[in-house]
């Protein structure tokens, strides 16, 4: 007996134990009692009555990602093109989201392809290729809507691939090369032209730098002549300077020679025949020179007869034979 309640209390305790529950981190589990809801188990150690409570879903409240296979959509323009679309959600109630409907991701996989659908049916193709964010935005906001009583939050719907047709594609692929070749031209005539200005510019710039410099280098030269013609001017003038200078001290020394003399001759106290022979050699000077007329005074008149009669008196001694001798 004693071992049958021992057995008895270490059943109840592993029983006990068995109803100890640990939920992990960003996890919340569903708790039904005898077959209804009974409550939601958030992170951490809780307990659930065994035999009259169980959990029923264990749900992750993580952020999650699920890609869905391309969907066939039309375009407005009839255009049949592949989209496939990767949806971010997160659940927010883990009781609706057990309870509000069953399997949610493939609802949502379902609300998608329809809410694809009928947006891009009001689109043409070349708005459907270039209007990505517009289309993610507006499903987002009805599959958010849509699957709010689920207890699911979407936070954003992003378009994977946009696949047109083989011939949308190549005829795509040909006006892309033709825009490539088209810009590509552009390109190049925008270089030719901005080299051709370049060209021009510098040409231009070149000339004016020549004419600049030719004219700097007139001016120079001008300047150059003017300053020697002025020096010029300046040498001659100063020769004519030192000319005259030298001309008046000459002058000043013969001046000053010829009074000096006439001191002298003053002081000597000459007799009148030195003056009258001082006034003939005065006179043989002034007869050098290129004077047509000569007016000589009475007193060298005098002296030139007297000089003249001395002359023939020597001449007639000298040409008087000498008496014989006896």
């Amino acid at each position: 007996m004693k071992f049958i309640l021992i057995g008895l209390a270490i059943l109840v305790i592993i029983i006990l134990i068995s109803g100890l529950k640990f939920v992990p981190q960003a996890s919340e589990f569903v708790v039904e009692r005898l077959g209804t809801y009974s409550r939601s188990l958030s992170a951490g150690p809780n307990y659930v009555i065994p035999f009259f409570e169980k959990i029923v879903k264990r749900v992750s409240i993580k952020e999650q990602v699920v890609d869905f296979k391309p969907q066939p959509v039309i375009t407005k323009d009839n255009v049949t093109m592949q989209i496939d679309t990767v949806v971010f959600y997160r659940i927010t109630d883990s009781k609706q989201y057990t309870y509000g409907v069953e399997r949610p991701i493939s609802a949502i996989e379902n609300l998608t392809a329809t809410t694809l659908r009928n947006i891009i049916g009001e689109l043409e193709l070349d708005a459907t290729l270039t209007s990505r964010d517009v289309i993610n935005t507006k499903i987002t906001a009805i599959l958010d809507n849509a699957t709010d009583p689920w207890g699911i939050k979407v936070n954003r719907v992003e378009l994977k691939n946009i696949i047109p047709p083989r011939e949308i594609q190549d005829s795509m692929e040909r006006q892309m090369k033709a825009e490539r070749e088209r810009r590509e031209k552009i390109l190049q005539a925008e270089g030719e032209k901005k080299s051709q200005i370049l060209v021009a510019e510098g040409e231009k710039e070149s000339k004016i730098l020549k004419a600049e410099a030719e004219k700097e280098a007139e001016i120079l030269r001008a300047e150059a002549e003017k300053q020697a013609m002025i020096l010029r001017a300046d040498a001659v003038r100063q020769q004519k300077i030192l000319e005259a200078q030298g001309e008046a001290e000459s002058i000043q020394l013969v001046q000053n020679a010829l009074a000096e003399s006439l001191v002298k001759l003053n002081q000597s106290d000459p007799k009148e025949n030195v003056i009258a022979l001082k006034s003939l050699e005065a006179f043989a000077k002034a007869a050098d020179g290129r004077a047509t007329k000569i007016i000589i005074p009475s007193e060298i008149q005098g002296l030139a007869g007297m000089v003249t009669s001395i002359k023939e008196l020597a001449a007639n001694s000298v040409q008087q034979p000498a008496p014989p001798k006896k």
